[in-house]
């Protein structure tokens, strides 16, 4: 009896460990498909209303990152790779001479003014600092991870009543 508890208990982490890397896996594909470091991202802010709602799941591909055209919804990173990700609309373009060269100047549908002052010194977004166009919009989906980083212990109530019930 108690072999067979313990065999049960295996085979449902077994079961949470290939959901957890499928899930990775099929992250990494989508970014690999979209060309895309962050395929998936959340907007944080109100600062894209009302056509963006904080919340919003955006879908983003960086295909041809030199033909971004004023009005494109763009995400981008200033600093590393653990800076926040801007959700900004195109409002100038320059174009260089190598095939790879752009910048960009971006602003918030509901800012009064363009982001100059996020860009860390920069006077332009180069390629390196963008992450991806918007290619898609899922409204709402993401207030689960506003909910979950900015209420910790809704998260840990919650995972912690996932690992009751799979005991159970």
């Amino acid at each position: 009896m108690w072999g067979l508890d313990i065999r049960r208990s295996l085979l449902q982490a077994q079961s949470l460990a290939l959901a957890l890397t499928s899930t990775l896996m099929m992250y990494s594909a989508l970014g690999l498909v979209m060309n895309c470091k962050s395929p998936i991202v959340v907007v944080l802010s109100g600062s894209m209303e009302p056509g963006i709602y904080r919340g919003d799941l955006l879908f983003l591909s960086n295909y041809e990152p030199r033909d971004y055209k004023l009005g494109d919804i763009t995400v981008y990173q200033v600093e590393d790779e653990a800076a926040v990700s801007i959700v900004h609309r195109v409002v100038q373009t320059e174009v260089g001479e190598s095939p790879l060269s752009f910048r960009i100047l971006t602003k918030g549908d509901n800012n009064e003014v363009d982001d100059i002052s996020l860009y860390r010194g920069l006077e332009r977004l180069e390629r390196k600092h963008v992450v991806g166009r918007v290619r898609g919009i899922i409204p709402y989906v993401g207030y689960v991870s506003i909910l979950f980083n900015e209420y910790p212990r809704v998260k840990y109530t919650v995972f912690g009543l996932m690992a009751l019930l799979n005991l159970a």
